[in-house]
């Protein structure tokens, strides 16, 4: 098994897991939205799906200076950024079901959003998107949401102009259209984070506990939440509900707070239900700093502190650049420290350079100590 809420202000975190601080309770918008029945691609057969090698990918997208500014979202590029300095979109991802009897985990990689979606008026350009959906009981959930999510998007009528709701509305119409499908198992769930760019403006939607973490210099910035039940936040939005808590399960049932799918327990469409898919969004202003991200589901993260991830991607980087390598040993990292679930790790780089060395300053100090304090240590090293 996969294992709320106002705007998180990126932090820096070398803790495990568990609630991060930050943030209050969104404003559930649209919560009504009407439902989008039997949507295009749904795939086949009954979940679970057991994959027992590895799955990753590469890809490569280009952002110069001059493509840079953003007005979808509402931000501009800092003043102070040169005008030299070039965007680049790769990423590399693995997926692997680890102990687990099956694979229920899926993912999306867009490193150049035009070549999926087409042109769109006013889309700010280049773009790119990726996604990490953590599936339970089976993978319908997962897989409908992946190839799905994006179309939702952008065929929202708030895109690309208010960027924000649209995302949030898509999350909620995904979930009210994977009701809707036949041939798929309605009981089955998944949490979804994605991360969609549009110019250097970066907009980060969660429900559930995968992920996004930022390597800025060297730091992890975190940029989700990991919405579990006993987090204060979650716990307090859940009892409002009318939902409980037993032994850090969701109605004793659940792992997670947010998720889409898991219609057993939302009942019909309209109601009210403790179970939200209303995702949580973050939004960020790339900048020279920045120089990859992290998306993990769960499994990498309940072994692993987002410090440590960062940390041993940007080494890996220094040594090879190459983001697909850094997902693999990250993968590989998780299963030696005895994760118990599937993993699925996304690395996104935003340049085409390794990450630059660190200097650390010399310290012109000197050091000295005093005639009292000599004798004191002769002292002691008599007596040894």
């Amino acid at each position: 098994m996969a294992s709320g809420t106002a705007d998180i202000s990126p932090q820096v975190t070398g803790l495990d897991g568990g609630c991060l601080k930050g943030g209050g309770m969104q404003t559930m918008e649209d919560q009504n939205v009407d439902a989008l029945a039997n949507s295009n691609h749904i795939p086949t057969g009954k979940p679970p799906r057991n994959l027992s090698v590895m799955r990753n990918c590469t890809s490569y997208a280009l952002l110069t200076e001059s493509d840079s500014d953003v007005g979808s979202m509402g931000l501009k590029s800092p003043a102070s950024e040169t005008a030299e300095f070039v965007f680049v979109f790769r990423s590399g991802s693995c997926s692997e079901k680890g102990p687990k009897q099956y694979m229920e985990d899926e993912y999306i990689c867009v490193d150049n959003l035009s070549d999926r979606i087409g042109e769109i008026e006013n889309l700010p350009s280049p773009g790119a998107f990726y996604g990490v959906f953590d599936g339970h009981n089976g993978v319908d959930a997962a897989s409908f949401i992946k190839s799905n999510i994006l179309k939702f998007i952008v065929e929202d009528s708030h895109f690309p102009s208010v960027v924000r709701k649209a995302v949030r509305r898509a999350f909620v119409k995904a979930d009210h259209a994977f009701a809707d499908a036949s041939s798929v198992d309605k009981s089955s769930g998944t949490t979804a984070l994605t991360a969609l760019i549009l110019g250097r403006t970066m907009l980060i939607a969660n429900a559930g506990d995968c992920r996004a973490v930022l390597g800025k210099r060297g730091r992890a910035i975190e940029l989700s939440k990991d919405h579990k039940p006993n987090c204060t936040s979650e716990r307090l939005r859940i009892e409002k509900l009318g939902g409980v808590i037993y032994d850090g399960y969701l109605n004793g049932q659940l792992s997670v707070a947010r998720a889409l799918g898991d219609w057993h327990i939302k009942g019909s469409k309209g109601s009210t239900c403790p179970l939200s898919s209303e995702p949580e969004l973050e939004e960020i202003v790339l900048t020279e700093e920045d120089e990859f991200l992290i998306i993990g589901c769960d499994g990498l993260w309940d072994v692993m502190s987002s410090q440590c991830a960062v940390t041993m991607v940007r080494k890996e980087l220094m040594q090879h650049n190459d983001p697909e390598r850094c997902s693999k040993v990250l993968v590989k990292e998780a299963l030696q420290r005895n994760t118990c679930d599937n993993l699925t790790v996304v690395v996104v780089c935003f340049s085409e350079d390794p990450p630059p060395k660190t200097e650390i300053p010399k310290s012109h100090k000197r050091r000295s100590i005093s005639a009292e304090g000599l004798d004191l240590l002769q002292g002691v090293l008599s007596n040894i």
